[in-house]
């Protein structure tokens, strides 16, 4: 009996080791490409991190900017991001939308104490209670923006989306006005600020957005492939929300589709598909910061695996679903790549199966109690092949995580590999119950984080 449950167990493991090693196999050698291209790029193309010219916050806006914040229980951080945007970003010519709930009174509250009569800040209340969505919240937005265009009969250049905890460098601003000048959406990179209370959870957010926002996202760059927009440093050309609006037709609240639990990321592939040019700007001020947005990211197990259930379905589901197959071969192959959350989430629970069940067997072929097992070469090569990726992933981990955060966070973040790979397993379950479950018609709702910490708390402390 022992025998025909361990001979079922081999079998199991070996249908187990072919299924994983061919995607992971595949998936090695995707992000090999990713690091030679980049690898190319550094080197001979010298696409490097330039440093801006001195005093670019204070540069005098080309056009008006509106900067749309969209806010559901953000009491604790929304009156930190209005006093800094404020502060950071003296300019003018610059116009900041807040969407609060009727329900929500305490940040109805937090939001009008911090305003203090600048009226360069319009508070905006959705009729609907909350939440909704995040893209609903947009749209009303939106229309107030338009609304005060028309009375002014001036409209705005550009429009910024920001997040209610978000801390934006003094730089940005005029960084992306003069942008656009030449492109119809630019990304700035997102940098996630470390939390000592929270190393491992919030931690992995770093070593991910280190990689994503200095490699990957500077790759897509150079070969001109269709940008995501992160949802926060980002600006379009005015123009583009209303070409968006419009495609939606008479009935449309406005260019975001209320539906979508992704707009963010929806939003600037939709810039390129309509033949727009996206740029994403990577760039250091004149004392060496990263001209970025930074925020706290999730610091628990349970908040995280919502906020990445969130972005797996929209961008892997409803991303399939909603956007299709489009645009060049380069467009194609980012779109996998951007999709591929739920397989990955299979392939790695797979993984830490047979991180139990191989040992289990090695044990049992050590007294006797199975044969000896026969590994094809092809099975033993991609074993290889597995892990030496395994290696050199880490080792990237470490270099670019170093890069921005330091060595000591660089050898975290090797450390925190496997928490990354248990919110990647959660969360990918996860959505596909949600998407499961909006295909008999649930309508998606804001399951947004909770915020309790603001960076630009830590910095006024500091100086």
């Amino acid at each position: 009996m022992v025998e025909v449950i361990l001979g079922g167990l081999r079998m199991f493991e070996r249908e187990l080791l072919l299924f994983a090693g061919f995607w992971f196999v595949l998936g090695i050698a995707d992000e090999i490409a990713i690091d030679c291209l980049w690898l190319w790029q550094r080197l001979v193309n010298k696409r490097r991190t330039h440093r801006l010219v001195p005093d670019l916050e204070n540069r005098v806006l080309i056009g008006g900017a509106a900067v749309l914040i969209p806010a559901w229980h953000e009491a604790g951080v929304i009156g930190t991001t209005i006093r800094h945007m404020l502060t950071a970003w003296k300019q003018a010519h610059l116009r900041v939308y807040i969407g609060c709930y009727a329900n929500d009174t305490a940040t109805l509250v937090a939001a009008m104490t911090a305003i203090e009569g600048d009226r360069r800040v319009r508070l905006v209340i959705l009729d609907s209670k909350g939440p909704t969505t995040k893209a609903d919240c947009l749209n009303r937005l939106y229309r107030a923006l338009a609304d005060d265009e028309v009375r002014a009969g001036v409209p705005f250049r550009s429009v910024i989306v920001h997040d209610a905890e978000d801390m934006v460098h003094p730089a940005a601003l005029a960084l992306m006005d003069t942008a656009l000048s030449d492109a119809d959406f630019v990304q700035l990179p997102v940098r996630p600020e470390p939390q000592p209370a929270a190393r491992w959870i919030a931690g992995h957010y770093i070593d991910e957005f280190a990689e994503a926002h200095a490699k990957a996202m500077v790759v897509r760059d150079g070969l001109r492939a269709a940008l995501p927009s992160a949802g926060v440093g980002c600006a379009l050309r005015r123009k583009i929300l209303s070409d968006l609006c419009k495609e939606r037709g008479p009935g449309a609240d406005g260019p975001f589709e209320a539906e979508c639990l992704t707009e963010d990321y929806e939003l600037g592939l939709l810039v390129t598909r309509r033949g727009g040019l996206g740029r994403f700007l990577r760039l250091r001020d004149h004392d060496g910061n990263l001209v970025a947005t930074r925020s706290y990211f999730p610091s628990t197990l349970p908040e995280a695996v919502r906020q990445k259930t969130r972005w797996v379905h929209g961008i892997a589901f409803q991303g399939w679903e909603r956007l299709g197959w489009q645009g060049r071969p380069v467009d194609w192959w980012m779109a996998i790549r951007d999709r591929r959350g739920p397989l990955s989430a299979l392939l790695l629970a797979i993984a830490y199966v047979l991180l139990f069940v191989s040992p289990t067997l090695a044990i049992a072929q050590r007294y006797g109690l199975i044969a000896p097992r026969e590994i094809s070469p092809l099975l033993l090569g991609m074993v290889w092949f597995c892990f030496a990726g395994l290696i050199w992933r880490a080792v990237m981990r470490f270099a670019f995580t170093a890069r921005e955060y330091g060595w000591a966070e660089g050898l975290r973040a090797v450390a925190r590999i496997p928490v990354a790979n248990i919110i990647t397993i959660m969360s990918g379950r996860r959505a596909f119950v949600a998407y499961w479950r909006s295909l008999s018609g649930e309508m998606p709702v804001w399951e947004k984080t909770t915020h309790y910490g603001h960076p630009a708390l830590v910095r006024e402390s500091r100086s």
